[in-house]
């Protein structure tokens, strides 16, 4: 009972992990400009992602524009592409291996592999999250570096954006409910209960049956 009440825990924590890890992907505030200046009234913000730029105007027109080149963006860039998708590749199909070994579920009928299929599913969704916690740690380390950075001009800082924050706590329950599931251990022994057969009755030589077995 405490097993299943794990894995239903640990799957709905990598299930929102994984959605929350294609959001991050796809939305465009991965960096966002910073105001570090005296002037308060700024006429336009910019919001820059793993696929697009976006403008935002102060009235609150939006434009956006997809990056032309892979090859021209830089290398934290790049990277962030490559391991977001591998990621939520990998969150879809730690889903299937989970469905597959849960014990609400009959795709197999040994329960010691049905564990065993669990186990493996949850150090797929851990490894899903170690591959977003890289590119997120790598791009806020460069977004850090560039803002304390006196040769960087002020316009061409940036701060943290919020897809950066849905993607730490998209990692930080992708490796909880990754760790959950792989508590999931098989039972020692038969769970059910033991039958126990009586011995035969066996008839006297005159017909009957003895009496000692109404006893």
């Amino acid at each position: 009972m405490v097993s299943a009440g794990l894995e239903i825990v640990g799957l709905s924590l990598c299930v929102i992990g994984s959605f929350l890890v294609m959001v991050s992907c796809g939305l465009p505030m991965w960096k966002v400009t910073a105001f570090i200046e005296a002037n308060i009234v700024v006429a336009q913000t910019i919001w820059d992602g793993l696929w697009m730029t976006c403008v935002v105007q102060s009235t609150g027109q939006m434009q956006c524009k997809v990056h032309d080149s892979v090859l021209s963006l830089s290398h934290d860039l790049q990277a962030a592409r490559a391991l977001t998708i591998i990621s939520s590749v990998m969150g879809v199909l730690g889903l299937m291996v989970v469905i597959a070994g849960a014990q609400c579920t009959n795709c197999i009928r040994a329960e010691y592999v049905k564990a065993r299929v669990v186990n493996a599913g949850g150090v797929i969704y851990i490894i899903s999250g170690v591959f977003v916690l890289v590119p997120l740690c790598w791009m806020a380390n460069s977004i850090i570096s560039d803002f304390y950075n006196r040769q960087v001009p002020a316009s061409q800082k940036r701060e943290i954006g919020a897809a950066l924050y849905i993607g730490w706590a998209a990692s930080a329950m992708l490796l909880l409910g990754g760790s959950l599931l792989c508590c999931s251990c098989p039972s020692s022994g038969n769970s059910g209960y033991s039958v126990k057969y009586a011995p035969t009755k066996r008839a006297t030589p005159n017909g009957d049956y003895d009496k000692r077995n109404y006893v």
